[in-house]
Formats: structure tokens, sequence, C-alpha cells
């Protein structure tokens, strides 16, 4: 059995962090091919996919092979784990793994549901499991929401990592100011949620493997800031999930299923809904170190069980 990562070059990649890593791993120890290409390296002639593909044995850290090109339906699960931005690059290439799709071939998570489903606005659906929460262009609109709720939260639609986060605290100045700016002068839609000053105590990833809770990490901001977020100086502790956390989860499931949303990272503070990343979520060497689980192996086993 082959498996095709579809990743940022690997230069970029910390294998001590990151959580594709930890899965071409697992995948390796599963005794899986593992084969990795960038975006750049899909194409489509006609109906059929291909990539220029590279082998790699990735434990240890790393041997790299010589790239060869081969279609896509060569390989029984192809994993989209290209971190964000979502721009035109990368929904092109959900396009042409959705080729492979058609062809049979098990792409992580669904192409067409990476497209559908924006990492904020995503949980939307599941609005009465959040905080308030506002999504306009409007300033008067994003101004009187903030007034109305004290102090807000102001988050990029396109953000990632805690990048762009803005909080304003009640009766904060130039508030107006403010949202000119965040919304590029009207042009752009962000989110914008009342402040859970709760977060001082940790917002919980978790991850679900197939709508299924496998693991979670407790993320508490640094000193000085309300981000909670491990990019941004976040840092992590071992958890266990509540009644309102299993409760959330179980509701997410069947539409994470129907989505073919098989690897997810929730984001929770304090029984709160925040977010729902689909594109790349992180936390599984967090979530291995602090809780002694084998995170990685486990998700393989869970996807080869779940599908063969």
């Amino acid at each position: 059995m082959r498996q095709l990562f579809v990743l940022d070059p690997l230069d970029r990649i910390k294998p001590e962090k990151d959580s594709s890593a930890a899965l071409m791993e697992a995948a390796y120890r599963a005794s899986i091919e593992v084969w990795v290409c960038t975006p750049a390296d899909l194409q489509a002639c006609g109906n059929q996919s291909w990539a220029l593909a590279t082998p790699v044995v990735p434990e240890p850290w790393i041997t790299i092979g010589v790239p060869k090109k081969l279609p896509l339906t060569d390989f029984s699960y192809v994993w989209m784990r290209k971190d964000p931005p979502v721009d035109d690059g990368y929904l092109f290439a959900t396009h042409i793994l959705e080729l492979a799709e058609r062809e049979g071939v098990r792409v992580l998570n669904r192409p067409s549901s990476l497209r559908a489903w924006n990492e904020k606005l995503g949980a939307l659906r599941f609005s009465h499991l959040m905080a308030p929460t506002l999504v306009a262009s409007r300033v008067d609109e994003l101004t009187k929401f903030a007034r109305e709720h004290g102090e807000v939260v102001l988050k990029p639609l396109s953000g990632r990592a805690g990048q762009g986060v803005v909080r304003l605290a009640e009766g904060a100045p130039a508030i107006e100011a403010v949202m000119e700016l965040v919304t590029n002068q009207e042009s752009l839609p962000v989110m914008v949620q009342s402040f859970l000053p709760s977060v001082v105590e940790g917002d919980k990833r978790i991850l679900l493997i197939n709508g299924l809770p496998l693991g979670a990490v407790n993320r508490r901001p640094k000193a000085g800031d309300f981000r909670s977020n491990l990019a941004v100086g976040g840092h992590p502790e071992a958890t266990q999930l509540s009644e309102r956390e299993k409760v959330i989860c179980e509701e997410l499931a069947p539409v994470l299923q129907e989505q073919g949303l098989f690897f997810v990272g929730i984001d929770v503070i304090d029984g709160t809904l925040s977010e729902i990343n689909v594109t790349s979520p992180t936390g599984i060497r967090e979530v291995e170190r602090l809780m002694d689980l084998p995170l990685a192996d486990q998700i393989i086993e869970s996807l080869l069980v779940g599908f063969d």
C-alpha cells in the first residue's frame, strides 16, 4: 500500500512538532509506502490526475528518494496536509485531487469539503454551541455588535494560528477606525465574537478522527496575551474531555463523517465551540507527549480499519 502526503516543502516541516511528520512516521511503521509532493507537483491530463511524487523514509527523519511521475490512482490514500492560506493554488489543488477521488482514491480530507469549510465560518453550522458571533463587512454593524457585547475578539476569516486576531476592550477608542482597517474599508467580512474571559484557563484542541475524539490538549496563553495558539507562544498541558465537550463532539460527529472530514481539530473554550480546523490540523505531537498516547498510530489504524 502507498500513501501520498501533499505538503509544504519538506524543509519547512519540523518533525518534533509537526502532525504531518507524525502521520508519515506512523504510516511507515504500519509498513505503508510513504510518498510526498507539494501542490505544485500535482497535475491533470484529461480527466486523470498525476503527481511528481517522491518516496521517503520518515524514520529517522528523513531519507528522500528519487521523484517519479505517478497517477494518483497508484495511491490508496492521499493526505492533503498543505498549511493555509487557502489561496488559489490550494483551491486548484483540491480540484485536481477531486479527480483522483472520482477514481476511487481516498483523499483526506475530502476536497469539496476543504473548499466548503472555512475554519471559522464552518463552525457557524453549530452556532448554538458558540459564543455570540457576527460575520460582516459593514463597519456600523460590527461596531454595534461590539458595543452591545462589550469586550470582543476580531478574527480575519483567512487567518491561522492566531494571526491577526485582535481583542477590543469595552469602550475602546476609535473602534470604527479599527473596523475599517480589519475589513479593508468594508471590502472583506470579518468575524467578531463576544470575548470569553475563561480563555485564560485554556483553549482546548480536540482531535477528531472520523468524528470520534481520540486526543486533546489544553493550550494556555502566554503571559500578557489572550491567544492560546501554540504558534504564538501558547503553553500545552495535559487534559481530559468534560461532559460538555463530549456532547459537542457527539453533535459534530455525524456531520463530519458525512462530509468526509476524517481528521479535524476543534477548538473549545470553557465548553464553547470556537473553530473547526479542517485543512491541516495540528496537535498530535503534544497529545502523544503529554497524554502518553500513540495517537498517530491510532489514526493510521483507524483509517485502515474504517475504510478497508
